[in-house]
C-alpha cells in the first residue's frame, strides 16, 4: 500500500499540534475567589495502579514527555489544589522511548509522523536511547503504571525481576523501579499507604489476543494464568478475582480511589485504519488472478454440491478480482471447514470482507513479495494474509464478550467498594463516533493520525485524548467525593508529534 494509502492528507491541518515543553501539567488556575477542596476524598498521597494507560505510553513507547502527560499526572496536578502531594514517576531516561539490557537494544523508539518521503508515515523516531534497564531507580513511585502488564501480572512475585526478562517472566519496565526482585506490582503501591487510588487494568488481557489477529487462545475455563500464552485471554472469572484482590489491597485502610473499565478494542484505529478492499488492479491482472484461482474456486463447488460445507460458506470462499482499486485481499481463515482433506489444495482461504479488521500493522506485507525471487508472490492477492494479520468476525465476537463480561465485574466491585466509577469506554466511543468539540473550534476524533485522540500506535491515546480521559476522572471524582477539581485543558496537550 502506498503509505497508508495517503490517509493522512490535508486532513492533518484539522488537527492542532503542539511541542510545547511544559506538557501541560502545571496545576491549573483557577479564579481566584474559588476555594479547591478535595470534598470527602484525602488526596494527600495519590498512586496510580494499571498498565501502559496509567503509564503515559503512547506513539508505540513509553516516554519523559509521554509520562508527563499521562492521565493520572494531569488528575495530580488538579489534586495539588486540595492538598495533594508530591506526584513521583519512573521517568524513561529520555524522549526517545528505547531501551537496552545490558547494553542490548531491548525495544524501540518511539513513533512520529515523517513527511520526508511526500507520503506521512509513523516512523521510529532517530537516536540511541539512553534507558539501560539494569540501572534501576530508587524510592517509591506514585505512578504505578507498568506497559504490557495483565490483571495478574499485579501480584505476581518477580514480575520485575530482570533476570526473569530473558526468559519471559518479568516485566522490564517494572523491573527499572521494583522495590525487590521477588516485590509485586500492588505490593509496592500499597505499601505506600495511599490515601487516593486509580485503578485501570484488564485491557491487556484481551488486546495482546486482538491484535495478534487472534492468534492466541480464549482461556475461558481455565483458572490457571501461569499457563496461559502472551496472546491469550484471561479467564473470566480469574480476571474477577484478582480485581477483587487489588482492591481489597488498595482499600483496606480507607483509602477511597476511582476505577475505571475497558474501551471497545475492535474499535481502537489499530483495527479500523487498513481497509479490507486496499487492492488495485487493472483488467489484465485481474482476469490473470481469476484464471488462476478457477481451480480452486472449482474445487470448492465440488465439495459443496456433497453438501460438505453449507452454500453459503462455498459462496463466501469463491475468490473474485475486478479492475479497479477497492479489491478485497485473500485471507486465511481458520474458521472455515477444512477441506484439505478431500483436496489439499483446498486450503482455508476467502476474500475478506468489511466485516473483517485487518490489523494495523498488515500495511507492511500487503502487496509485497513472499518470496522475493517470484514476482506473482504478492502477499494479499496470490498469497493469503496469514491468520495474524487479520480479526475475523468470529475472534471479534471472542473480544467483545471478553470486554463486556470484565466491564460488568469492574462496574459491580466498583458498587461493591464504593468507588468512583469511569465509563472510559462510553467516552472514546463517543470520540469514536461523533467526536469531541473543543473550544477553540476543533473536534477531537478517533481517525489515525489526523484525529488528535490517538497516537500513533492506533491503540494507546495521544496526550490530548489522555487529557479528555482525565477530566472524565475528574468529573467522576468530583460528584462521588464532593470535590471540585477544575480539570485540564485538552488544548494544552499534543494531539500529534510531528517530524
Amino acid at each position: 500500500m502506498k503509505k497508508l494509502l495517503a490517509l493522512f492528507g490535508f486532513g492533518l491541518l484539522l488537527v492542532s499540534c503542539s511541542n510545547d515543553d511544559n506538557g501541560g501539567i502545571t496545576p491549573p488556575d483557577g479564579p481566584e475567589d474559588i476555594e479547591y477542596t478535595s470534598g470527602s476524598a484525602d488526596f494527600s498521597n495519590f498512586v496510580a495502579v494499571g498498565n501502559s494507560l496509567t503509564a503515559g505510553y503512547s506513539d508505540a513507547a513509553l516516554f519523559i514527555d509521554g509520562q508527563t502527560a499521562s492521565y493520572p499526572n494531569m488528575m495530580a496536578s488538579n489534586f495539588a489544589l486540595a492538598g495533594g502531594g508530591a506526584f513521583n514517576i519512573p521517568f524513561m531516561a529520555d524522549n526517545l522511548g528505547g531501551a537496552t539490557l545490558g547494553g542490548q537494544s531491548l525495544f524501540g523508539n518511539r513513533y512520529i509522523l515523517d513527511f520526508s518521503t511526500g507520503d506521512p508515515a509513523p516512523v521510529p523516531i532517530e537516536g540511541t536511547g539512553t534507558t539501560e534497564i539494569t540501572n534501576k531507580l530508587s524510592g517509591t513511585f506514585n505512578n504505578m503504571g507498568v506497559p504490557g502488564a495483565k490483571s495478574y501480572h499485579l501480584i505476581a512475585p518477580g514480575y520485575g525481576n530482570i533476570a526473569g526478562i530473558a526468559v519471559g517472566l518479568a516485566n522490564p519496565y517494572y523491573a527499572r523501579f521494583a522495590s525487590s526482585d521477588n516485590a509485586t506490582i500492588i505490593g509496592d503501591a500499597a505499601v505506600q499507604n495511599p490515601s487516593f487510588f486509580s485503578l485501570w487494568i484488564g485491557h491487556i488481557d484481551i488486546l495482546n489476543y486482538a491484535t495478534s489477529g487472534g492468534v492466541g487462545i480464549d482461556q475461558t475455563g481455565n483458572l490457571d494464568p501461569s499457563t496461559y500464552g502472551s496472546n491469550d485471554i484471561t479467564d473470566p472469572m480469574v480476571f474477577a478475582g484478582v480485581y477483587n484482590g487489588l482492591l481489597q489491597t488498595l482499600t483496606e485502610n480507607g483509602a477511597d480511589g476511582v476505577v475505571a473499565n475497558i474501551l471497545d478494542i475492535n474499535s481502537l484505529p489499530y483495527f479500523t485504519t487498513v481497509p479490507y478492499n486496499p487492492v488495485p488492479l487493472d483488467e489484465a491482472t485481474a482476469a490473470l488472478l481469476n484464471g488462476a484461482y478457477a481451480a480452486y474456486n472449482g474445487g470448492v463447488a465440488q465439495i459443496a454440491a456433497l453438501n460438505v460445507i453449507t452454500p453459503e460458506e462455498a459462496a463466501a470462499r469463491v475468490i473474485s478480482f475486478q479492475a479497479g482499486d477497492a479489491n478485497p485481499v485473500v485471507i486465511i481463515d481458520e474458521d472455515l471447514t477444512d477441506l484439505t482433506g478431500f483436496n489439499p489444495a483446498l486450503i482455508n482461504m476467502r476474500q475478506a470482507t468489511p466485516e473483517d479488521l485487518l490489523v494495523f500493522t498488515s500495511q507492511t506485507i500487503i502487496g509485497t513479495l513472499a518470496n522475493p525471487n517470484d514476482p506473482t508472490s504478492i502477499n494479499g492477492v496470490a498469497v493469503p494474509l496469514a491468520d495474524k494479520w487479520v480479526l475475523t468476525p468470529q475472534e471479534q465476537q471472542l473480544v467483545s464478550n471478553a470486554v463486556a463480561t470484565f466491564n460488568q465485574t469492574i462496574e459491580a466491585l466498583a458498587q461493591q467498594y464504593n468507588l468512583a466509577f469511569v465509563d472510559a469506554q462510553e467516552l472514546m466511543n463517543s470520540i469514536t463516533d461523533t467526536g469531541i468539540p473543543l473550544s477553540d473550534g476543533s473536534t477531537v476524533t478517533a481517525t489515525y493520525a489526523t484525529g488528535g485522540a490517538y497516537s500513533l500506535d492506533g491503540v494507546h491515546p495521544s496526550p490530548r485524548g489522555y487529557a479528555l480521559l482525565a477530566n472524565l476522572f475528574l468529573e467522576v471524582i468530583n460528584e462521588k467525593y464532593g470535590s471540585n477539581m477544575p480539570g485540564v485543558n485538552p488544548l494544552d496537550y499534543t494531539g500529534l508529534y510531528i517530524k
